[in-house]
């Protein structure tokens, strides 16, 4: 494809659609509750943006010549950048961040023991712990309902947030810089050594593509896009109209296997199953690759039947084995073998990268290229640089709030650790949503006696992961490979990135003046959001706690570590040496994953299709009936969008994606 160049205005139109949408998105999320904007990692407002540009914005601009059409890399930094700051804006961090930092006041004010408790350990200047603040935040401005907009901006009181958010900010924009500067490490080694698929691409890849030949009406009306499409738009309709209109008849996107699956025996690990249909995953499915998809299927299966298997074996783990953690789902013993896999794969991630790294050292020491042309938004020497920088600050952050040098460091690499390998399952195996079972923390509780972990290291630690290194739905890492992968070819090259790291600094910015203006207008309690109230203050009482009643080391969760680090051990080995080894190690990874209960059936369907597709139709049949399956994506993002517009002026909104 001949090089294009990335324009100014590009950037201005990207920089604009994310003030608008991190603007709109705590409103559109929170309040409404309507379909997120963001809500993965193939974001709704993206994916709206790309379309409105492709099919009304390039076309007006034609009629002025072709060369004020925005062209394929500037469409898909456009892209890059508004998935970026949409994440920032919700579950990436604001979701939960104000009411995080906010919480050790609250339950001073209104849980006078476990404040008396807490709020000697956080310096005040990251916590605001004033009772007025505290009370404004949780419930609102007194006649905010009555205000406008502007007005409730106007009556924050701005000076109290200025050092809790220069001392915050300072902090994310050290996570990112370390997290950017990871992503420059690693990008050429896996887009150029291991050629890693990104199937999460693949449409605004495609669809971008065909807008830069002028063959994009001749996409849309193909036979095969057309019947995709379909698929979601009739399911979609009938179910809209059924929200609003009962007497609509509707199909079933959700199937209990509760009817059909023992409580007790062998398939009892069954029996809460939940069959979710949703076409755009059935596509992604499709344009992963095929062991990829089977793995993660499989997997999932797999460990359904782990409890029964254990109650036939007598091994019946109470809860109490587990003891406190700070993990999103994690709920048995059992689960503890993430701990080990993720830390066994990220050493399989450096094993298979470990010439690359050697030749990113060297460089460092004799000032010469990595190796001649380098692959990703930023070449590796500075990379390294930039992750060093932000690991440093980061430290310095930690240890000048109150975190003991030792436990800092084994923190942050712990945390990037599990972002690192969370990036590669998300980029590799094509997942639009997907949450991690355990916390960073966790697997430190399971091996140490919390009585050695002074108090305000363990405090610190648990509220950080939290802000910035637990929920994976929308993390930023993941974005940044996609875009690293996506700016390969762009010209000047820098543009791609200085248009992604304005993108993030403005989102981070426009999202908290966004979300506190939400809390400060109706109210954080009064807010339909339990989710980020409830997850964000069992984070300060498990602390509490953890310090009132302090936990030995857990031999069983010790033990199904050291199982799942030997288990990920013999998959890795397998997969590297054996052709013919048909499970791919990430499927492990998300066997205990909330999101694959949502997702694993929409695997099993699109990895079936893909089977079949190329056993008996070949390579060129595939790629025929991969436009159904991107048909059946952009159906269900048409109707999520078309069905969020209705919910802006009804009382009731109807999701055609998960929460």
């Amino acid at each position: 494809m001949k090089e294009a160049r990335l324009r100014l205005p590009a950037i201005l139109i990207g920089l604009v659609l994310v003030v608008i949408c991190c603007a709109f998105t705590p409103f559109n999320n929170v309040r409404l509750q309507n379909s997120p904007l963001a809500g993965g990692h193939f974001p709704l407002a993206a994916f709206g943006c790309l379309l409105f540009l492709l099919v009304a914005v390039n076309p007006v601009l034609s009629i002025f010549g072709k060369e004020w059409r925005l062209n394929f890399f500037e469409l898909l930094l456009i892209w890059s950048m508004v998935t970026a700051g949409t994440g920032i804006a919700y579950t990436g961090l604001m979701r939960t961040f104000i009411i995080n930092i906010t919480t050790p006041g609250w339950l001073g004010t209104s849980v006078s023991e476990l404040g008396q408790l807490l709020l000697p350990l956080l310096p005040e200047s990251l916590f605001p712990s004033d009772p007025e603040t505290v009370r404004s935040v949780y419930g609102g401005t007194p006649g905010g309902l009555d205000l406008s907009w502007w007005e409730i901006l106007r009556l924050i009181p701005w000076s109290v947030w200025i050092l809790p958010m220069l001392w915050w900010g300072l902090f994310i924009v050290l996570v990112y810089t370390a997290m950017l500067g990871m992503v420059g490490i690693f990008s050429h080694q896996w887009i150029e050594n291991e050629k890693m698929n990104f199937p999460l691409l693949r449409v605004p890849e495609i669809l971008c593509r065909e807008s830069e030949s002028g063959s994009i009406l001749r996409f849309f009306t193909h036979t095969y896009f057309l019947i995709g499409l379909s698929i979601p738009v009739m399911l979609h309709t009938l179910n809209g109209l059924h929200t609003y209109f009962p007497q609509v008849p509707q199909i079933p996107t959700l199937i209990l296997a509760q009817p059909y699956i023992p409580r007790e025996g062998l398939l009892s690990g069954y029996f809460k199953m939940k069959i979710y249909i949703y076409p755009a995953f059935i596509g992604f499915a499709y344009l992963a690759s095929k062991q990829v998809s089977f793995s993660l299927w499989t997997f999932f299966l797999i460990g359904g039947l782990l409890p029964g298997v254990l109650k036939e074996l007598g091994w019946r783990l109470p809860a109490a084995a587990l003891g406190t953690t700070f993990g999103p789902v994690i709920a048995k013993v059992e689960e503890m073998q993430m701990v080990g896999a993720f830390g066994a794969f990220f050493f399989f991630i450096l094993w298979l990268a470990r010439q690359h790294i050697w030749l990113v050292l060297k460089s460092v020491f004799k000032r010469g290229e990595v190796s001649g042309e380098f692959h990703g938004i930023l070449p590796p020497r500075p990379s390294l640089y930039l992750f060093l920088a932000g690991t440093a600050g980061m430290t310095l952050w930690l240890n000048f709030f109150g975190m003991d040098l030792f436990s800092t460091l084994l923190f942050l690499g712990v945390c990037f650790m599990l972002q690192l390998v969370a990036s590669r399952l998300i980029c590799q195996g094509g997942l639009p949503y997907f949450t991690l079972t355990l916390a960073p923390v966790d697997g430190f509780l399971s091996f140490l006696d919390t009585r050695i972990i002074a108090p305000a290291t363990l405090y610190m630690s648990m509220v950080v992961q939290k802000v910035t290194f637990l929920d994976m739905r929308e993390s930023l890492m993941p974005s940044l490979f996609h875009a690293s992968k996506l700016s390969e070819g762009s010209r000047p090259a820098n543009r791609f990135l200085w248009g992604i790291i304005w993108a993030v600094l403005l989102g981070v910015m426009v999202s908290f003046v966004a979300m506190l203006a939400l809390y400060y207008k109706y109210g954080a309690s009064a807010l339909p959001d339990d989710w980020a109230l409830a997850t964000s203050r069992r984070v300060h009482e498990n602390v509490a706690q953890l310090l009132n009643h302090p936990e030995e080391a857990k031999r069983w969760s010790m033990i199904f570590t050291v199982i799942g680090a030997g288990v990920m051990t013999l998959l890795a080995l397998g997969y590297h040496h054996f052709i013919w080894w048909p499970l791919h190690p990430i499927g492990y990874l998300t066997t205990y994953s909330s999101a694959m209960q949502i997702l694993w059936f929409g695997f099993f369907i699109g990895w079936l299709s893909n089977t079949i597709v190329l056993r008996y139709g070949g390579a060129n049949q595939y790629k025929e009936v991969r436009r159904a399956f991107i048909g059946m994506i952009v159906g269900d993002m048409l109707m999520a969008i078309i069905w969020l517009i209705v919910g802006l002026f009804t009382p009731i909104s109807y999701h055609v994606l998960p929460l």
